[in-house]
């Protein structure tokens, strides 16, 4: 059993896959904190890996989103391999406070403190004025940066153009409220 707090389908908002349609698994809980978080994720369900499985495949994609909270604390290679066997094409967004099953397809790495991970596909930052040099050679295909609740967008903005190796990741379903 797993703690889910909500499935739906929608379109990724951030990110490399930015306007693809996917599901979305909402994991409950995280092991941190964040001020800036903008996901209720308390709240849920226990529900079986068959539950799980069968209401995300009631949707036509087969790019399954999964996140949180903190979805690393309730997954494991046995549900990702359920998963593939289903179909999807599997992604993660993850803190990188605890290891990840190898048999995921795309790590979207958000890192704010105690992380882990040494690799992602995409690294993604909310850029709060921080220092990104610890990041000049951290193993990614993608490195991205994004405003913190959209108030310091220009910020980011020229940061981006002073170091044209990062790329913004502004939240698009927040921009145009795609439920």
């Amino acid at each position: 059993m797993r703690r889910i707090n909500e499935i739906f389908y929608s379109l990724q908002g951030e990110g490399r896959f930015t306007g693809t349609a996917a599901v979305f698994i909402r994991f409950s809980g995280c092991n941190l904190k964040c001020s800036f978080c903008d996901t209720q994720h308390e709240e849920g369900k226990q529900m079986s890996d068959d539950e799980i499985i069968a209401e995300a495949a009631q949707y036509p994609t087969r790019h399954v989103v999964l996140t949180g909270g903190e979805p690393s604390l309730w997954i494991n290679e046995a549900f990702v391999d359920r998963l593939k066997a289903a179909g999807f094409f599997v992604q993660i967004e993850t803190n990188g406070t605890h290891p990840l099953p190898t048999n995921i397809d795309w790590v979207t790495f958000s890192p704010k403190k105690d992380w882990i991970l040494t690799n992602s596909n995409e690294l993604k930052i909310v850029y709060q004025g921080q220092d990104l040099s610890l990041w000049d050679h951290f193993d990614c295909e993608y490195k991205y940066l994004q405003p913190c609740s959209c108030t310091n967008t220009n910020e980011v903005v020229e940061y981006i153009k002073q170091h044209p190796e990062w790329r913004l990741s502004v939240q698009l379903h927040k921009l145009i409220q795609i439920p």
